[in-house]
């Protein structure tokens, strides 16, 4: 297992001690390359890409150089893809010790798989609350982080894909030293990342509806806000015209029909009371249908647990469990 591809030297002498193809040394040391499994004459090349949840998405290239008698693996960066396997190795769990090259590279390839299972759950956590998010405040940055979830889904897609392809290379071109229950486990890898693809489909949908809430929400504000200012509107309307009527300047002596109302002794309270008396009786007018509209339209409160939320995703150690335990007890 070699850490980091810095030490030109190291994979110098490694791949004069082990013939590895000078094309896959170039892959080794190009990172981000696409997922590929390829079969040379002194050896098999398969390159895999692990991802890592924290704060953000962290993808890193894991490269496997295998035979008959050995497996080398170049790692890109700290995230170990070998630690799992190491363990079990350590511990004497499995048929690891008893098995060949083929099921050691098997082994890595299933770790590397399982590793995107954490990388779900956080990717479901995190769309639970920013659904939390929209239906109590939407806002302008959760939008954003919508945006950003949807964009790293989109990532992890692009790099798990390919995935799938060079497993089912791997599973055509198998040298003769692949047992068959070597195959079989490989078989049972290549429906995990299926499996992980539909999940990653099932969230970029889960992105969409959430971005549908979101809208629905901003339009449901707009029209409550709307509607508060037309009732504004239409309210302060018959005051506005008796304002506007009597706000115009005609002489009064010019003729008689020219607003004789303005020399009124009472003239100024009458025209006060005709605004409040139209304005009260177009708010009654309005606001009665309206609550009669809202009594007969009973909208149900949106049930959280049935809304729009992500599918939790198969825990790691169950698929842990199914891809190499179980599987090795039946083989044991």
């Amino acid at each position: 297992n070699v850490e980091g591809l810095g030490s030109s030297q190291k994979i110098k002498w490694l791949a004069e001690l082990f013939k590895i193809h000078p094309l896959a040394i170039e892959d080794i040391v190009t990172v981000h390359q696409r997922a590929k499994f390829e079969q040379y004459d002194d050896g098999c090349f398969f390159i895999a890409h692990m991802m890592e949840a924290k704060t953000e998405l962290v993808s890193e290239q894991v490269s496997l150089y295998f035979g008959k008698n050995f497996v080398l693996t170049f790692q890109e960066g700290p995230i170990d893809a070998t630690r799992p396997v190491l363990e079990r190795i350590r511990k004497g769990q499995g048929r690891l010790r008893q098995s060949g090259a083929d099921y050691l590279a098997y082994a890595i390839i299933d770790s590397v798989i399982d590793c995107y299972y954490p990388v779900l759950e956080y990717f479901g956590e995190k769309l639970e609350a920013l659904e939390d998010d929209i239906l109590d405040n939407p806002n302008k940055r959760t939008v954003s982080a919508l945006h950003l979830v949807k964009r790293e889904l989109l990532s992890m897609r692009r790099t798990l894909f390919p995935m799938r392809e060079a497993i089912s290379s791997m599973m055509r071109m198998a040298p003769d030293y692949f047992t068959p229950d070597t195959l079989l486990h490989m078989r049972d890898s290549h429906d995990h990342v299926i499996q992980i693809t539909d999940f990653i489909d099932t969230y970029r949908e889960l992105c969409s509806d959430l971005m549908d809430v979101y809208l629905s929400s901003i339009s449901n504000r707009l029209s409550e806000v709307m509607k508060v200012l037309t009732v504004i509107t239409t309210i302060c309307a018959p005051p506005t015209l008796v304002a506007g009527i009597y706000g115009m300047n005609f002489n009064g002596d010019a003729s008689p029909f020219n607003m004789p109302e303005l020399n009124w002794y009472y003239g100024y309270p009458l025209a006060l009371c005709l605004m409040v008396i139209t304005s009260a009786a177009l708010c009654m007018f309005i606001l009665k249908p309206l609550k009669q509209l809202e009594r007969k339209a009973v909208v149900p409160e949106f049930d959280r647990s049935q809304g729009v939320t992500a599918p939790p995703p198969p825990h790691l150690a169950s698929v842990g469990g199914r891809a190499t335990g179980n599987h090795e007890a039946q083989s044991g």
